[in-house]
């Protein structure tokens, strides 16, 4: 799947992924391909990404924002 993770005046990640995990305000969620569309808020946490199955993730420490799964494969983190 496709993932932009992005602050107001940076890109920090932009490219295809296997997975992600992230820290949603009711708990925390794991996203794979063809997921369905969704928009949550994320509290404080760690975003751990996964570029391919069964590899050490990437890490992204975050205070806060919002998660979109798009109806076309994309995931936006802002």
């Amino acid at each position: 799947m496709k993932l932009v993770i992005a602050k107001i005046d940076e890109t920090l990640y932009d490219g295809d992924v296997y997975s992600l995990t992230a820290p949603g305000v009711a708990g925390e969620m794991t996203v794979l391909g063809h997921h369905e569309p969704l928009i949550t808020t994320l509290k404080a946490g760690t975003l751990r990404v996964h570029v391919t199955e069964g590899d050490e993730p990437k890490q992204f420490p975050i205070t806060g924002g919002v998660l979109e799964i798009r109806s076309e494969g994309a995931t936006v983190i802002l």
